[in-house]
């Protein structure tokens, strides 16, 4: 099976959710024997350069990368306000990437053509002119429903009605598009039935992110303080800014006057400065670090305190499997079926936050029975292969079809 692999971030550096899932979705394809393509919008704000690109990391048959700058400006946010477009999608249209596109499906002849996000069907009509071809969408997110989470949630009236306007824009994007996709991979099965609720009809896989355990080795000889707390995420998306500076101004400002022993930890690329200054001595910013799973070993607790977002978390699924007790809200653990206390802990209050803050600090042993199960639950819902051997036998599906 031949498969086009057409992406708008590179799946490298493994550092946040999008390229962890493209990387591994990628690994498992080739390791059943599909032959993957990678095309990437390879934009200006997540930028790499593939000549960069590890062997080690590298499972695709050919790569091909076309540069297009999409950083935010004011003047073009304005432009689309004024023009009744949505800002957040026309930063994806290129011609220079739909060129690119047009030369690859022209010269090779593709069984299937997976998009990875709906922020890349502008190109459909472009790929629907192939005969024979099917058509994917992996859904990372139900798009639209993380600006409504993240407008419900600002205080800012004036980003409050500019984010309720770009998601308008965006839900209509998504109806409109939905059933021009063959396959829809979605991340859970929450997503999938809000497609449907959409009115997506075509068929419809859960493709979770799959984890490879034998790459999340525990070692909890590398935690140096019990009493530590971290977080780490993409500092340059606005549900975790978001979700960093309530936790510090609600939870952890009281948690350091009373357990001055304790410590918390922020890492992520693109920590912007106004999140150091606001840190200020009550927490350690680490901006972006050599390696997630190192920093995520040196801590004992993984907080993750979302209110916005869609799909599934990556952090928190690489923070279970590397046997660390994680402290999420509702939203930060869609999409994974854990139970509360057993295999992670649930906080959607500040409240909540501080009593299991207060739980780890003076439970040290029955932490580590938490970080047990939260391992033992990757292990039996999330392996890689057997997540991908879904996508291939729904391919196959609409193949013979």
């Amino acid at each position: 099976m031949k498969i086009l692999l057409v992406t708008k971030k590179f799946p490298y550096p493994l550092k946040e959710g999008e390229p962890i899932a493209i990387n591994y979705l990628a690994r498992s394809l080739s390791a059943m024997g599909c032959e993957v393509d990678l095309l990437v919008l390879n934009t200006s704000k997540h930028y790499f350069e593939p000549e960069n690109f590890p062997p080690t990391e590298n499972f695709f048959n050919e790569i091909h990368s076309v540069r297009v700058g999409n950083h935010i400006r004011l003047g073009g946010a304005l432009r689309s306000l004024l023009s009744g477009k949505s800002y957040i999608l026309d930063r994806f249209k290129s011609s220079d990437f739909e060129e690119k596109l047009e030369d690859l499906l022209r010269s090779k002849r593709y069984d299937v053509v997976q998009l990875e996000t709906i922020y890349l069907a502008h190109y459909l009509p472009l790929i629907r002119k192939q005969p024979n071809l099917v058509v994917s969408l992996r859904a990372h997110n139900v798009e639209h429903e993380i600006w409504e989470r993240v407008a419900s949630t600002t205080t800012n009236l004036l980003k409050k009605w500019y984010l309720k306007n770009q998601n308008r824009h965006l839900r209509s994007f998504e109806i409109e598009h939905l059933n021009q996709f063959d396959v829809l991979l979605a991340i859970t099965p929450r997503d999938l039935d809000a497609f449907r609720a959409l009115g997506y009809r075509n068929e419809g896989v859960v493709v979770p992110v799959g984890i490879n355990l034998v790459d999340y080795p525990v070692d909890n000889q590398q935690v140096s303080d019990m009493n530590s707390f971290c977080f780490i995420g993409a500092l340059d998306w606005m549900p975790n800014q978001h979700g960093v500076v309530w936790f510090l101004e609600n939870v952890w400002k009281k948690m350091r006057q009373k357990h001055p022993e304790a410590s918390f930890h922020i890492a992520g690329k693109n920590t912007p400065a106004w999140l150091r200054t606001k840190a200020g001595k009550l927490a350690s910013v680490h901006g972006e670090v050599p390696d997630a799973k190192d920093f995520l070993r040196r801590h004992p607790v993984l907080v993750a305190p979302l209110f916005s977002g869609s799909g599934i978390k990556v952090k928190v699924l690489e923070g279970m499997a590397l046997g660390r007790v994680v402290i999420t809200t509702s939203i930060g653990a869609e999409g994974i079926p854990a139970e509360d206390g057993r295999h992670l802990l649930i906080a959607d209050t500040a409240d909540d936050f501080e009593k299991h803050l207060n739980w780890c600090l003076k439970n040290p042993a029955s932490m580590q029975e938490v970080g047990v199960e939260a391992r033992e639950l990757i292990r039996q819902n999330f392996d890689n292969l057997e997540i991908v051997g879904r996508v291939v036998a729904a391919y196959e599906k609409m193949i013979n079809r």
